[in-house]
C-alpha cells in the first residue's frame, strides 16, 4: 500500500481524537502538515519499527495486516477540552519526539509489550490504557497548578474542591485529568520518559503514579512550564521537581530556615512596638519572603553570581534591608525619628532608599554585593531602571552571559499585571541589546490590591500570566509553607543560571494589616480579614511544625529569638543618640573615584584638535571598506556623497556634529550608547550610524565603532516600541558609569510623555531625593513643521516648570557663573541650533566634574537645512558651548540703532533671520538665541540687553503662548532688567492643542508669524 495514501487515512483519523496535532513543538523533527507528520514516522517504522512508540508499532502493524478495515482507532486520547491547549509533543509520548536512546526505546518497548498477545501486538484496549497513563501524567503536569493548595488562607477560588479524598477512588476531577477511560487504580504501568516520578523506579501502580504526581503539583506548590517551547528547560523543571525525595530538607536546612523565619517576624515585631503608629508597609503575611530571597542569594552565589541588583516596592523593604542586607539597624531607626538631614536635599520617606553591601556567602565564603535602587511610589517604575543597571554592570565586566551578574525584582501582585511597565520591561527581556540573560522575579501575593479585590483588579486567572509572554516558567508557592518557598527559590535560581532567562514566582500569602499599619482593612475586606485574625503566623507554625519533628528545641528557639531581639535593643538604643540623618547610608552604589580629585567648578575644554575632526570627518563620510565587498544601499551611497562635500567645504550638518562628539569621546575612553526606536538610521534619516548590507541579512556596518585603534565601545540600539520602559533601562544604565554617555532618542518628542514618571520620579527629582546624579542625555526632536499636533512639540515649557531654579534671584555673577549654575542646578534644558554647540554640549556632558541629566529639543527641518551648518573652526581647539550666541550680522555693528532686540531659541532663529532677510530690516532687529534654557545664562543675556540699550526686548517662539519657553524667559528676563524694560511676546497664541493638524491653517499662522516677527 502506498505510504501517502496509508498516511492520509491515518492523519484523517487521527486529528478527530487529537486536534492539537496542528500545534507542533519546535523541537520536534515533524514539519509540515500532519500528512506529512504521520507519513515519516510510518517510514521510519517500514525501516526500524523501534524507532517509533510502541503504541504506533502495534497500530501501523495492524493496519498493514488489515487493510479491508473500515476503521481502526490510533493511539489517541480523548478530545481535549478548549482550555489550555498542550502542544504536541506534551501530549503524546516523549519516547520519540524527545528522543531516547535507541537502547531506552528497546528497554521501554520490551516492558510495554509485557503480557501482550502472541505475536507481540498489544490489543487496542492496552495501547489505550498506556496512553491514558501518559495523559494522566501530562495533565498533572499541565493543569495541577489549578487544584493545588496555594493560599493558606483558603478563600482562592473558592469553587476549588479539595482531591485527596478522591485520590483512591478512581474519579480525580477533571479540571486536573480531563477525561480518561482507567478503572483499575492498582494496575501497574511502565513509567514514559516525560516524568521522573518513579526515581529509580522504571514501574508503579496507578494509585501510587497518582500519589506522586498529587504530591508534586497539587499540594503547595504549582508550576506552569510547559508553554515553555524548550524540550531541556521542560526535562530540567520536571527532574527538579518529580524526584523523590529532592524537594526535602536536612535538619540543617530547617534550622537555618527558622532561624530566617524568627529574624524576619521578630523585626517586624519590633518595629510594631516601638513606632505602632508609622508606615512601614511591613511583610507580616508574606514572611517567608525574606528566607526564599535568602535562598535566591544563596543557590546563585554557589552556582557563580557575585553580585545582585534588586528592586523592590515598599512591602518588606525595610526587613529586606534588616535581614539581607544586613544594613545596620540604627539607620534604619533613625529614619522613624524626626532627625535634620545632614545633606543638602528634600530626602525621601524610609521605604525609598536603596542600599549598598557585601556579604558572603556562609557555605563556600565567596563574597558578593548586592544592591538595592531607591526607587519612587509609583512601584514598578524601578524595574526597567534595574534591568538598565544590571545590563550596563554586565557589559562593563564583559559578563557577556549574565553569569555574575543578575537582577532580583520583587512586585506586588495588582501591581505586577495592572502596570504596563512590566510588559515594556519583559518585552526587552531577549533582545540582544538589552537582556540581562535572565531575572528572577518575584511577586508577594497579596491577594488584593490596596483595597481592590482580584476579581476586580485582573482578567487573567493569575497575576503572574505576564510571564507567559516571554514563556518564563511560573511558580505559584503557598507563602505559608516555608519549606516549599525556599525550594521554589532554589529551583528558579538554577533554573536561571542553567538557562539565563526569566523566571518567575508567585508567592500567594496575605497582608496581616491593611495597605500600611494605619489603614482599616475591614472596611473593604472583611471576609478575609476576619480569616486573618484566625490564622497564625507563619512563624509560629513553622517553629511547632519542627518542635514536633524533633528538629528543635524550644530552648533552642528561644536563645535565637533572644539574640535577635537584643541586638534589635542595642541598636535602637544607638539611634537615639544620633542627631542627623545622612544620605550617604541609603546610596546604592559609590562613585567616589569619579569625584576624586576634580574641581567642581571647573569643566575641561571640548574643542578638538584639527587633525581629529578631519580623522572622523573622513571616517564618517567614507563608505565600508572596499576589502568587506559591502554592498549598499544607493541612497546611502547619496547621503555619503553629500557628506563628502561637506567635509571638502569644511562644513558640519547636524550628523557630523553627533559624530565629532561621538566620535571623539569614545577615542578618549568613554563608552558611548545611543537607544530608542529607530536611532540606527535616525527617525528622519540623517544619522545612518548603522549601514545593512543590500544582500546579506544582519550584515551591518558601524563607521563610528572603528575609528580609532582602541576606541571606547559605542553601541547603537534601536530599541521597542516603548518608551516608558526603554527610558527606564536607560536611566538605569547611565547610573551605572558616569564615564558612559548614554542617550535616549524618542522617535519624537511629543512621544515622551509615554515616560513621563520616569522624567518626574527619576531624572527631575532623583538627585534631591536619593542624592544619586545621573548623566544621561534625552534628545527629543522638535519643531512646528505642519505635522500636526502629535509631530511637533516636545513640551519644553513642562521641563522649564520643572527647574528648581528661583526666577526672581539672579545668582551672583562670577567668572566661574555658568558652572557654578550647572552645579547647582536639577537637569540641564537646551534647544541648540547649530552642529557645532550640539558636539560641544554633548562633549562637556562628559567633562563636566558632576552629573546632571540633560535635555536636549533637537530639530527635524534643520538636519537638512543649508543654513544650519557649522564651520569646522566653531568645533576646533579653544571653542567650547555657547549658552547665548549673540546677534553676530550687521545689527551687532550699530547696536544703537537697533529697535527690537529678539531673543529666541533653536529652529525658529532661522525663520527669523531669512523673513528679516527679506523684510530689510538686518540693521534694526538683532536677535540672539538662548540655547541653554535652563539654567538661565544671565549672564550673557544681560550683557546683550545692556549691548541693546535701547531696543524693545520681545521673546519669540513658534510654540503657543502657554507652551514653549516663554513662561520661563519672561519671568527671568523681566528680573533680569529690573522692570525696566517690558518683555513682548511674539509666537502663536495660547492653545489647547500644541499645533494644528490642518495644513493650510498652519500655513496661515507662519504667515502671521513672519508679520509678527517683523513688526517693530
Amino acid at each position: 500500500m502506498n505510504c501517502m495514501k496509508i498516511a492520509s487515512s491515518l492523519v484523517t483519523k487521527f486529528q478527530k481524537y487529537m486536534p492539537s496535532i496542528r500545534h507542533h513543538s519546535k523541537e520536534s523533527f515533524l514539519t509540515g502538515s500532519s500528512s506529512q507528520y504521520v507519513e515519516d514516522m510510518y517510514n521510519a517504522w517500514l525501516k526500524d519499527p523501534s524507532s517509533v512508540h510502541v503504541s504506533w508499532d502495534s497500530y501501523f502493524t495492524s493496519v498493514t495486516k488489515s487493510l479491508q478495515n473500515a476503521y481502526l482507532p490510533p493511539p489517541n486520547l480523548a478530545p481535549p477540552t478548549n482550555h489550555n491547549l498542550l502542544p504536541l509533543d506534551d501530549v503524546l509520548t516523549s519516547q520519540f519526539i524527545e528522543r531516547t536512546p535507541p537502547s531506552a526505546a528497546m528497554s521501554s518497548r520490551s516492558a510495554s509489550t509485557a503480557g501482550a498477545p502472541a505475536g507481540g501486538v498489544l490489543d487496542d484496549k492496552t495501547i489505550e490504557n498506556h496512553l491514558a497513563v501518559q495523559a494522566v501524567i501530562r495533565t498533572y503536569q499541565a493543569r495541577g497548578h489549578l487544584v493545588a493548595k496555594l493560599d493558606p488562607l483558603e478563600i482562592m477560588q473558592m469553587e476549588k474542591k479539595s482531591i485527596n479524598s478522591k485520590i483512591y477512588s478512581g474519579t480525580p476531577p477533571s479540571e486536573v485529568l480531563r477525561n480518561y477511560k482507567l478503572e483499575d487504580m492498582d494496575k501497574v504501568y511502565t513509567l514514559p520518559q516525560n516524568t521522573n516520578i518513579g526515581g529509580k523506579d522504571t514501574k508503579l501502580p496507578l494509585r501510587e503514579i497518582i500519589r506522586r504526581l498529587e504530591e508534586v503539583y497539587c499540594k503547595h506548590i504549582g508550576l506552569e512550564f510547559l508553554g515553555i517551547d524548550n524540550i531541556h528547560e521542560r526535562q530540567f523543571l520536571r527532574q527538579k521537581m518529580e524526584t523523590p525525595g529532592v524537594l526535602n530538607l536536612s535538619k540543617e536546612q530547617k534550622r537555618l530556615l527558622l532561624k530566617r523565619l524568627i529574624r524576619t517576624s521578630e523585626f517586624e515585631n519590633f518595629l510594631a512596638k516601638k513606632w505602632a503608629s508609622e508606615k512601614r508597609f511591613g511583610i507580616e503575611g508574606g514572611d517567608t519572603f525574606i528566607p526564599g530571597f535568602k535562598q535566591i542569594i544563596d543557590t546563585s552565589t554557589e552556582l557563580g553570581v557575585d553580585h545582585f541588583f534588586v528592586g523592590i516596592a515598599h512591602r518588606g523593604r525595610l526587613n529586606l534591608l534588616a535581614n539581607v542586607f544586613r544594613k545596620p539597624l540604627y539607620l534604619i531607626f533613625n529614619q522613624f525619628v524626626p532627625l535634620e538631614p545632614a545633606d543638602i536635599g528634600a530626602g525621601d520617606v524610609k521605604y525609598h532608599y536603596g542600599s549598598t553591601t557585601e556579604r558572603t556567602n556562609r557555605h563556600t565564603q565567596k563574597k558578593y554585593k548586592l544592591t538595592l535602587v531607591a526607587n519612587p511610589s509609583h512601584l514598578e517604575s524601578v524595574n526597567a531602571f534595574i534591568l538598565g543597571r544590571t545590563r550596563a554592570e554586565q557589559v562593563h565586566r564583559g559578563d557577556e552571559e549574565g553569569k555574575k551578574i543578575m537582577a532580583i525584582i520583587v512586585h506586588g501582585d495588582a501591581a505586577f499585571c495592572g502596570q504596563g511597565v512590566n510588559y515594556e520591561s519583559l518585552s526587552l527581556s531577549y533582545l540582544p541589546n538589552y537582556t540581562t540573560h535572565g531575572s528572577i522575579c518575584i511577586i508577594i501575593n497579596n491577594q488584593v490590591g490596596f483595597t481592590t479585590d482580584p476579581r476586580f483588579s485582573r482578567s487573567s486567572r493569575y497575576c503572574s500570566d505576564l510571564g507567559h509572554v516571554v514563556s518564563a516558567p511560573i511558580f505559584h508557592v503557598n507563602a505559608d509553607d516555608p519549606e516549599s518557598v525556599v525550594n521554589v527559590c532554589r529551583l528558579a535560581a538554577e533554573y536561571r543560571a542553567q538557562f539565563h532567562k526569566d523566571v518567575i514566582i508567585d508567592m500567594v500569602g496575605y497582608r496581616r494589616h491593611g495597605h500600611n499599619e494605619a489603614d482599616e482593612p475591614m472596611f473593604t475586606q472583611p471576609l478575609m480579614y476576619t480569616k486573618i485574625h484566625n490564622t497564625k503566623p507563619v512563624a509560629k507554625k513553622y517553629r511547632e511544625q519542627l518542635l514536633y519533628e524533633k528538629v528543635v528545641t524550644a530552648e533552642h528557639i528561644k536563645a535565637v529569638e533572644d539574640e535577635y531581639n537584643k541586638y534589635c535593643e542595642d541598636q535602637y538604643a544607638k539611634a537615639r543618640q544620633q542627631t542627623q540623618l545622612f544620605s550617604k547610608d541609603w546610596q546604592d552604589s559609590s562613585w567616589e573615584a569619579f569625584y576624586e580629585g576634580k574641581d567642581p567648578f571647573k569643566v575641561a575644554p571640548t574643542g578638538l584638535p584639527e587633525a581629529v575632526i578631519m580623522h572622523i570627518a573622513e571616517k564618517f563620510s567614507a563608505p565600508p571598506p572596499a576589502n568587506l565587498e559591502f554592498v549598499i544601499h544607493k541612497g546611502i551611497q547619496r547621503i555619503l556623497s553629500l557628506r563628502r562635500k561637506s567635509v571638502e567645504q569644511r562644513l558640519a550638518d547636524w550628523s557630523l556634529g553627533e559624530a565629532f562628539a561621538i566620535g571623539s569621546l569614545v577615542k578618549e575612553g568613554f563608552p558611548v550608547r545611543l537607544s530608542g526606536e529607530d536611532v540606527e538610521r535616525g527617525t528622519f534619516s540623517h544619522r545612518h550610524h548603522i549601514i545593512h548590507h543590500q544582500k546579506i541579512d544582519q550584515v551591518t556596518y558601524k563607521a563610528l565603532g572603528d575609528v580609532y585603534p582602541n576606541q571606547a565601545t559605542y553601541d547603537v540600539c534601536n530599541s521597542a516600541l516603548s518608551e516608558f520602559g526603554v527610558l527606564g533601562f536607560e536611566i538605569g544604565y547611565a547610573q551605572a558609569n558616569p564615564n558612559c554617555l548614554v542617550l535616549w532618542e524618542a522617535q519624537f518628542g511629543d512621544f515622551f510623555n509615554g515616560a513621563q514618571i520616569m522624567f518626574d520620579q527619576y531624572l527631575c527629582s532623583g538627585e534631591t531625593k536619593w542624592s544619586r546624579q545621573n548623566g544621561i542625555v534625552i534628545l527629543l526632536p522638535h519643531g512646528f513643521e505642519g505635522m500636526g499636533s502629535e509631530h511637533s512639540s516636545a513640551r519644553i515649557e513642562r521641563f522649564l516648570q520643572m527647574c528648581d531654579d528661583d526666577p526672581d534671584v539672579i545668582p551672583p555673577f562670577t567668572p566661574d557663573f555658568g558652572i557654578r549654575q550647572l552645579h547647582g542646578c536639577n537637569w540641564i534644558i537646551a534647544n541648540c541650533s547649530t552642529p557645532g554647540n550640539m558636539c560641544h554640549i554633548l562633549r562637556r556632558q562628559m567633562y563636566l566634574p558632576f552629573r546632571k541629566p540633560l535635555i536636549i529639543f533637537t530639530p527635524k527641518s534643520l538636519l537638512r537645512l543649508p543654513a544650519c551648518r557649522s564651520p569646522f573652526d566653531e568645533i576646533k581647539e579653544g571653542t567650547e558651548f555657547r549658552r547665548v550666541i549673540p546677534e553676530e550680522g550687521e545689527a551687532s555693528k550699530q547696536p544703537e540703532n537697533v529697535k527690537k532686540l529678539m531673543f529666541c531659541s533653536g529652529k525658529v532663529y532661522y525663520d527669523i533671520v531669512a523673513e528679516r532677510g527679506e523684510s530689510k530690516l538686518q540693521k534694526e532687529i538683532a536677535v540672539s538665541r538662548v540655547e541653554q534654557f535652563s539654567p538661565f545664562p544671565y549672564d550673557l543675556v544681560k550683557a546683550e540687553c545692556e549691548k541693546y540699550a535701547k531696543a524693545k526686548l520681545v521673546w519669540a517662539q513658534e510654540e503657543p503662548k502657554n507652551s514653549g519657553g516663554y513662561s520661563y524667559v519672561h519671568d527671568r528676563l523681566r528680573t533680569l532688567v529690573q522692570g525696566s524694560r517690558p518683555v513682548i511676546y511674539n509666537g502663536r497664541p495660547p492653545a489647547a492643542s500644541p499645533a494644528t493638524g490642518i495644513k493650510a491653517q498652519h500655513i496661515k499662522e507662519v504667515e502671521q508669524l513672519k508679520k509678527d516677527f517683523m513688526t517693530i
